[in-house]
């Protein structure tokens, strides 16, 4: 028995060892001709089935903030969530699986389709309430939450409604822990730009203790909202009110920057909130996976890490050298000056995004500085994104080893990270990566100055998109501007910026290449 259908051929399921990739239905397989490849989209899809109906479920939250200060945008999210929900349970019933397996090629597609998806269902509350947003605008608001990057295009935050205030600090919230567990449940087994450096099961005896990735997300997901509480009470003892305590604690600890006020952290003026957030940044930006190896009683993990130490030490070396050059250029005070340095450079290098001032008001040596430390980034399986500190050691071993080559030729040299031999797979991904994120940064630039911005508005809004940091530099995107005077086409191309940085480059970019749609 045979049928022809839409150049496909059904053929009794007997016969699969002689033809190839078989798509099961009832009795019979679907076979497509070789050469050709066959993927199965129903997993991809119920998955992101659930995450819709977990979305829907967030916005339930600042529809009672809104319903709660009478603002009429609660009937908007109360919309949108029964949209998403709609949609997301459709998925679910129409693509449930008896068993939910999915293979590395399906990965790809549904971490990058649920980015996508997730962020056109955030954009609806905001293209429909009393803000009157564009799409392209509501798009690019909620992919810079989603996505941790801190960008926006709102003005007039210190009278905009609660609930879209909660919403943005939400989907930064919600981000921040999605970029954990994917990076190390997801990424790892990717072989993403070298993550596979950070596979469960090649990591040492003190990572055993969490044996089920199950128990790691859980646990993950615990301390970040111990981490969320105790900031929110932090800030509030400090001086904020309980509403911008919880909403800037929840965009601190996930690095991702909106505010409440236009004027950023800057708005408070006060030296204890600067100290409080730029802790919790840093915080942010450190393995989470190591916080839980501490609470198991590993309590030196943290420091041992050689991640955490670099991070610690270029940090803290950036802060105090632009500190002195601060106060002896601008004539300042230099606890003044470590004060707003230490705080602006910790959220720029971690991505965070925050401003307590313009520093770009500061000179053309700080505007330097800030323009490469933005791209550093913070270590692997935090909420930060940028380069990351580990593709910098990567990088660094691999420098020395060529000049070591250089001196002794015969010589045989082994590159390692955290007293372990890098194999020449991890130091492909990571130079690999190096030259997509440099070039995606460049073609990204070049196409927002065929816009019309300006060299420093167009460079600065590249960098910041791709590494996911927020502000730009210069008077329109800078600290003290935001990107809502850009053009459509630029906030679009900003866009798909900053899901392919904080999608690690590679996750996207290998969906556009034939060979992968192929066996």
């Amino acid at each position: 028995m045979q049928t022809e259908f839409s150049g496909m051929q059904w053929l009794p399921k007997t016969e699969h060892q002689t033809h190839h990739m078989p798509f099961v239905r009832g009795d019979f397989a679907v076979y497509v001709p070789r050469g050709a490849s066959l993927i199965d989209f129903r997993p991809i899809l119920f998955i992101v089935g659930i995450l819709l109906c977990t979305l829907s479920i967030g916005m339930f939250i600042p529809a009672l903030v809104d319903l709660y200060y009478g603002q009429r945008d609660w009937i908007v999210f109360s919309a949108a969530s029964f949209v998403s929900l709609f949609v997301g349970g459709a998925l679910i019933m129409m693509n449930r699986m008896d068993n939910l397996k999915i293979n590395s090629r399906q990965a790809f597609i549904l971490t990058t389709l649920s980015w996508l998806v997730l962020t056109a269902a955030s954009a609806l509350p905001f293209a429909f309430s009393d803000l009157d947003m564009s799409y392209t605008d509501a798009f690019f608001e909620a992919m810079s939450g989603i996505s941790t990057t801190g960008s926006t295009v709102i003005v007039g935050l210190d009278t905009a409604p609660q609930g879209i205030l909660l919403w943005r600090a939400l989907l930064q919230w919600l981000g921040g822990i999605g970029i954990i567990v994917m990076a190390i449940a997801v990424m790892p087994m990717l072989r993403v730009g070298g993550m596979q450096l950070f596979r469960m099961e090649n990591s040492d005896k003190s990572d055993k203790a969490f044996p089920r990735a199950t128990q790691i997300a859980m646990g993950i997901a615990m301390l970040y909202l111990s981490f969320t509480g105790l900031w929110a009470i932090m800030l509030w003892w400090a001086g904020m009110t309980p509403f911008d305590a919880i909403a800037h604690s929840m965009t601190t600890i996930a690095t991702g920057g909106f505010s409440t006020k236009d004027a950023s952290i800057g708005h408070y003026d006060s030296a204890t909130i600067d100290v409080i957030i730029t802790l919790g940044m840093a915080t942010g930006a450190l393995p989470f996976i190591l916080y839980l190896q501490m609470l198991r009683g590993q309590g030196r993990a943290l420091f041992r890490d050689s991640q955490v130490r670099w991070f610690i030490t270029i940090a803290v070396s950036i802060v105090v050298g632009l500190a002195l050059w601060h106060s002896e250029t601008n004539n300042v005070d230099f606890l003044y000056a470590l004060r707003f340095t230490s705080f602006n450079i910790v959220s720029v290098m971690t991505g965070t995004g925050y401003a307590t001032t313009d520093y770009g008001l500061w000179g053309p040596f700080a505007v330097t500085v800030f323009f490469f430390v933005m791209f550093i980034g913070g270590c692997a399986g935090s909420t930060t994104c940028g380069v990351k500190i580990f593709r910098l050691q990567v990088l660094y071993e691999i420098a020395k080893i060529q000049l070591s080559h250089m001196l002794r030729p015969h010589g045989v040299f082994i590159a390692y990270y955290n007293r372990k031999p890098l194999s020449e797979d991890v130091t492909e991904s990571v130079l690999s990566f190096f030259f997509l994120f440099v070039f995606c940064f460049v073609v990204l630039a070049a196409a927002l100055g065929a816009m019309g911005l300006d060299f420093i508005t167009a460079v600065s809004s590249a960098g910041t998109a791709i590494a996911n940091v927020g502000p730009g530099l210069g008077p329109i995107v800078g600290p003290s501007g935001n990107f809502a005077t850009l053009p459509d086409g630029a906030k679009w191309l900003m866009s798909i910026g900053m899901l392919i940085g904080r999608l690690e480059v590679f996750t996207v970019l290998v969906l556009l290449f034939p060979a992968f749609w192929r066996d």
